[in-house]
């Protein structure tokens, strides 16, 4: 299973995200789409799972779900917008986590990067893929690519984008 992640596009896809997403089985977002027609252009590519962030709307808020906790090919996921990471859980996902540990777990809203395991919980790897869109402090634009096979993650890969304009 060939998974698409993206986050933060505020409204924004270009043909690129589109290309690297169209061999997808999946397309996975972590929120702040910005707008429902993201959502619904992202859903016409591949199936979309997908969290509402904190700039999303109702329209967007009424598709997606705040948290979604869903297995894959074997792999526990567990994705939400505003979440932390390794070490720094946001207070309201800290129990959820806790409770029952997925073994991947997705955040967006920084808009930083980060590909991190959790070194207390040692089933459990964090990714954040950054910013797709053009809006934030972000420099370079990001998403990740990988596949799922018998509950492992294989070949992530980093995709930037290239530069924030914007």
């Amino acid at each position: 299973m060939k998974i698409g992640l993206i986050s933060d596009t505020h409204s924004y896809l270009d043909e690129q995200i589109l290309r690297h997403l169209q061999d997808c089985d999946e397309i996975w977002h972590a929120g702040d789409f910005g707008s429902i027609e993201v959502s619904e252009t992202l859903a016409a590519v591949a199936p979309l799972r997908g969290v509402y962030g904190n700039i999303d709307d109702q329209q967007i808020r009424i598709a997606h779900p705040k948290i979604q906790r869903f297995t894959v090919a074997g792999l526990s996921v567990l994705m939400t917008h505003i979440g932390g990471y390794p070490g720094k859980y946001h207070p309201d996902i800290r129990p959820v986590i806790k409770a029952n540990p997925p073994q991947l777990f997705i955040t967006g809203h920084s808009h930083i990067l980060k590909i991190m395991p959790d070194k207390i919980l040692n089933n459990l790897l964090h990714i954040n893929p950054g910013a797709a869109g053009r809006h934030g402090f972000h420099t370079v634009r990001t998403m990740v690519k990988f596949n799922i096979d018998a509950s492992k993650i294989e070949q992530l890969q980093v995709i930037e984008l290239g530069k924030r304009t914007g």
